[in-house]
C-alpha cells in the first residue's frame, strides 16, 4: 500500500515562508528596529505614516492580511518592513518607505 507524504499545514508552510523572508533582511537592521510603543510615538509625532497609509499609498491589495510589522531604520531612512498574505495565499515581506 502506497502512502502519500503528508502535506505541511498551511500555518506551518506561511510560518516557514515568513521565516525565511525574514532571515533575508539581515541582523543589522533587527538592531535598528522601533519596538510597538516607539512606532505608536512615531506615527502620532507625524514622524512616520501610519500603516493604513503607507499599505494605501503602495496599492497593497486591502484583503492582504498583514502578518507582522516592523519599523527599522535602512541606511538612515525608516520603512515599514510588512509581512503578508495575499489573497491566493502567497507569503511576502513588503519593505515600504515609512515617512
Amino acid at each position: 500500500m502506497k502512502t502519500k507524504a503528508a502535506k505541511p499545514s498551511a500555518a506551518a508552510a506561511l510560518a516557514l515562508a515568513v521565516a525565511i523572508a525574514l532571515a533575508g533582511t539581515g541582523t543589522s537592521q533587527a538592531q535598528a528596529c522601533l519596538d510597538r510603543r516607539q512606532i505608536q510615538e512615531a506615527v502620532t509625532s507625524g514622524q512616520i505614516l501610519s500603516l493604513d497609509a503607507v499599505l494605501a499609498a503602495a496599492g497593497v491589495d486591502p484583503s492582504a492580511e498583514i502578518l507582522n510589522v516592523q519599523v527599522c531604520d535602512q541606511g538612515g531612512q525608516l520603512v515599514y518592513i510588512i509581512g503578508v498574505l495575499t489573497a491566493d495565499g502567497q507569503a511576502q515581506n513588503l519593505v515600504l518607505n515609512a515617512q
